[in-house]
């Protein structure tokens, strides 16, 4: 029998991939052999960038920009974290901010501009509340994964050394996105009862906002055309057991299950000028 082939892999501390780590998930075709980036985030930038790593968890619209600028990376519809974008907007508890029309024209504070939780943040804002978004600076913390990459002329950056929530909280930014942590912390959401607002909007649409998926060097699976497919066997064979041992199920995996989150997600980036066109899913994700 052939030796597996080793790849070497990063994804984040989830519960529907401990079977992975743990050894409870295996297969005689494929190794996983886990590389530690803490921050996680690291791992998005080594993999688009070209560093050591076969296999990797992934925002989508890093991979967006990835595919734009030509990397050689496939990706997985394998979900592997979602969050709720109505949520990660939040302004100080004494701010004159009644919703999110009250933004136009201030400065809101995001760690990146084309970092995958504000595209959908600014999505939601502009299509849910009627937000021009234009009308807003964005302040950033740092550049794109992708160092190809320019931001809009609507970002600027911080040009401080303090960090996000004590520039808002000195009055600087008017809310930031990413914080999540309310009350008692001095800070609240912008949206109102904004996880019961992010429920129903998923209720209504149908659509879980996926933030999170893999993604594969395109090489390995083009010199293994099975690699893919065993792959998806695996990650939904964690699933199951993780589901089994009581962990909270992730978005469906696969590429049609999760097609109009990721195709909404483009639409989004495109109207932020992040990319200069809507990219088709298709073009990005293995046919899984």
């Amino acid at each position: 029998m052939a030796e597996p082939l080793v790849l070497r892999t990063a994804v984040g501390k989830h519960d529907h991939v401990k079977p992975l780590k743990d050894g409870r998930v295996r297969s005689s075709r494929v190794t996983l052999e886990f590389q530690k980036f803490d921050p996680l985030p690291k791992a998005f930038r080594t993999m688009v960038r070209g560093g050591e790593l076969d296999l990797s968890e992934m925002a989508i619209v890093t991979h967006l920009l990835a595919h734009h600028y030509g990397k050689p990376i496939t990706g997985l519809a394998v979900p592997l974290w979602s969050r709720l974008p109505h949520t990660n907007l939040v302004c100080p508890v004494g701010a004159k901010i009644d919703g999110p029309r009250d933004l136009e024209n201030t400065k809101v504070g995001v760690r990146a501009y084309a970092q995958t939780s504000g595209v959908w943040v600014r999505g939601v804002l502009q299509h849910e509340y009627g937000v021009d978004l234009n009308s807003i600076t964005w302040v950033t913390m740092e550049d794109a994964h992708l160092s190809e990459y320019d931001d809009p002329a609507i970002a600027v950056r911080n040009q401080s050394e303090m960090a996000l929530r004590p520039l808002m909280l000195a009055g600087e930014l008017s809310a930031i996105m990413g914080e999540r942590e309310v009350d008692p912390a001095g800070i609240r959401s912008i949206i109102p009862d904004a996880e019961r607002a992010a429920k129903d909007w998923i209720a209504a649409t149908g659509i879980v906002p996926i933030n999170h998926v893999l993604t594969v060097k395109t090489s390995l699976t083009q010199e293994h055309p099975w690699l893919a497919g065993e792959l998806m066997e695996l990650f939904d064979e964690a699933r199951r057991v993780a589901e089994a041992n009581g962990a909270a199920p992730p978005p469906p995996y696969g590429l049609e299950g999760t097609r109009r989150s990721l195709q909404l997600a483009f639409a989004y980036s495109a109207e932020q000028q992040i990319t200069p066109r809507v990219y088709d899913v298709d073009e990005l994700f293995h046919s899984i």
